[in-house]
């Protein structure tokens, strides 16, 4: 659950996301949720050229049928447990500088696994950093990141990904280490 003080994106009093459904219960939303987001990721994603903008898409596509602002950069500012997210004022430039160094490095065509994972640990920790959306980063991230890989030639599986795994690599890599979100991508790439 997100820390936010005064969140436009939840009905009043509560902390339930206004959503396209008006699920007003936590339990109903996430279920909904889930659904939906099971059956876009299943469906042709949008294409584009690994941008911005690309990925603002994507987002929009998994989860534009639960919330209106979806693919859209959030207004608000968060935090999980004691990590602050990127200021909403600063998302646009950030998101910006990160993907222009992704594309400038040749979107890691050309690596061999080993310093191709080290390049997308190092993107997806500064994506995770970011969180650019009110909801739905973590999801997004990991279907853009095997998109990443498939287009550098290292076909991604993300069957190969342990949810709870991956979720402790992000964390340490948001504090520096990133070293085991490295491990993790390196395993999840076909051989």
């Amino acid at each position: 659950m997100y820390e936010i003080d005064d969140d436009r994106y939840c009905y009043p009093g509560t902390t339930v996301l206004k959503n396209r459904y008006g699920a007003r219960n936590q339990i109903d939303l996430d279920k909904l949720e889930r659904l939906r987001f099971e059956q876009r990721s299943k469906q042709p994603l949008p294409r584009g050229r690994l941008s911005c903008s690309h990925y603002c898409a994507i987002h929009g596509h998994l989860f534009g049928s639960v919330y209106a602002w979806a693919g859209r950069y959030r207004q608000v500012r968060i935090a999980k447990d004691s990590s602050m997210f990127c200021y909403p004022e600063n998302i646009r430039a950030q998101m910006r500088a990160l993907f222009d160094e992704m594309q400038g490095q040749n979107r890691y065509r050309d690596l061999e696994a080993g310093p191709f994972a080290r390049r997308a640990a190092h993107f997806l920790s500064d994506l995770n950093a970011i969180h650019p959306f009110r909801e739905g980063n973590g999801r997004t991230q990991n279907i853009f990141i095997a998109i990443l890989a498939d287009q550098a030639g290292h076909p991604f599986e993300t069957s190969r990904l342990d949810a709870h795994e991956l979720f402790d690599a992000t964390v340490q890599a948001f504090h520096g280490d990133e070293r085991p979100l490295t491990a993790v991508i390196l395993r999840a790439l076909r051989a």
